[in-house]
């Protein structure tokens, strides 16, 4: 089996096939559709072989489905046939699991993606379940990913954010009881220390996740 993992993120597309070893890019952006993105992937990785393609989309997902376009995006993403566009099997499922995935080493682990939003994902004992903390009330009217997100880190400057991505981990490790804190997306990198409990992740680990949704 050689799969394609497509990661989408709000200003890039990320590519890597099986037997490839450098990532290629194409941009994203706020208009980007879902038909565009397949049509500029199928022009970027035309000389890659792969029969099963992996898709990290940036939004909720149900049961292999997008359920609302992100906020990040264009529209046409909910209901597009991606099996149907590629001519081959293909699996969807939301970015920051897709990355929790790749991260995963085992117990009960919680994966926060700190990126352009703030995504999640809950892992215990190999079963995965996505999650949208992003969204819930956090303090004085704002939610979670108002804070940690890109609009967070312009709005507070990078000491106060990081100042609340640790109290942000401390409060979830506490509620949740993780065995395993993973923080990954862009925006780790600013993280000079691990918060108490906490690993730095890897984007490259969401390729890793791509593949092992194809394992049984």
């Amino acid at each position: 089996m050689k799969i394609l993992v497509i990661d989408v993120g709000g200003t890039r597309v990320k590519l890597l096939a099986t037997g490839q070893t450098e990532p290629r890019k194409i941009p994203s952006g706020p208009d980007l559709t879902a038909q565009e993105m397949v049509e500029a992937v199928k022009g970027a990785t035309g000389d890659w072989e792969h029969d099963h393609v992996s898709i990290g989309y940036p939004g909720f997902v149900i049961r292999g489905r997008p359920v609302c376009d992100p906020a990040n995006l264009g529209e046409g993403w909910v209901g597009f046939d991606f099996e149907k566009a590629f001519g081959k099997p293909v699996k969807v499922l939301n970015d920051a699991a897709m990355q929790a995935l790749g991260s995963y080493n085992g117990g009960k682990m919680l994966f926060l993606g700190l990126g352009t939003g703030l995504g999640s994902a809950l892992i215990l004992d190999g079963q995965m379940e996505p999650m949208e903390l992003a969204h819930l009330p956090y303090r004085k009217g704002r939610t979670f990913e108002d804070y940690l997100g890109l609009r967070g880190l312009h709005r507070m400057g990078k000491k106060k954010w990081i100042e609340h991505v640790e109290a942000v981990v401390e409060r979830l490790r506490s509620i949740l009881e993780v065995d395993d804190v993973v923080l990954g997306g862009g925006n780790a990198k600013l993280l000079k220390e691990m918060p108490p409990g906490a690993r730095a992740g890897d984007n490259a680990n969401a390729f890793l996740g791509g593949y092992r949704m194809w394992e049984k």
